[in-house]
């Protein structure tokens, strides 16, 4: 079983950083006119708004880590690596697409749901089958399980758009836990590979 690189931690591990921090940071700045339970992140990432380069480049450096990441999990299955890869696609293509100000846009909206929906399957699809130990996170039950719980969420945060009841929070929900999967993935390589070695007979 290949490991992640060590560099594959740094990239993985940012990714949920960048999210929440500069959401955080965005949000104070925009000041008491913002809900952060009812506005989406797209608000705070709108033409003119008062945090559009912070959180157009927060979108820039997520999509990197995802994509480095992607690169990094030679353990995983190939299309999982290639889902995840496009999530970070996703991400880079927002700050083209951003929403405007007065709010609404097919292009945004497309290129977000697109960008939910590769992050919510490539759990499952870079379930490792076969012999030998696999790493927890790659493992074809828990990736199952994390895909239907990052499909739940997604479709929950689209619910609370439609309702325009609380899809501030639901979409911070399935953000976070989808910047916080790749990483736990790392570490479980890591932790596979590092047995193995410790284990290995010296020759």
């Amino acid at each position: 079983m290949r490991s992640a690189p060590w560099w594959a931690l740094l990239s993985s591990g940012c990714a949920p950083v960048l999210l929440v921090g500069s959401w955080t940071i965005a949000q104070l700045r925009q000041g008491p006119a913002y809900d952060p339970a009812k506005q989406t992140l797209s608000v705070l990432a709108s033409y003119g708004a008062t945090s559009y380069w912070l959180m157009t480049g927060m979108l820039l450096m997520l999509g990197a880590c995802y994509v480095v990441t992607a690169h990094a999990l030679r353990a995983a299955a190939f299309a999982g690596r290639v889902a995840l890869a496009g999530g970070g696609l996703c991400a880079l293509a927002l700050t083209l697409v951003p929403v405007p100000r007065g709010g609404g846009a097919l292009e945004h909206g497309a290129v977000a749901t697109l960008g939910l929906v590769l992050l919510a399957v490539w759990p499952s699809l870079a379930a490792v089958r076969g012999a030998g130990p696999v790493p927890w996170g790659l493992r074809l039950d828990v990736s199952l399980t994390v895909s239907a719980l990052m499909g739940a969420s997604a479709l929950w945060f689209l619910a609370e758009l439609q309702s325009v009841g609380a899809p501030g929070i639901a979409e911070r929900v399935v953000t976070f836990c989808q910047a916080l999967w790749p990483f736990l993935v790392v570490v479980s390589c890591r932790r596979v590979a590092g047995r193995q070695e410790a284990t290995r007979p010296q020759g």
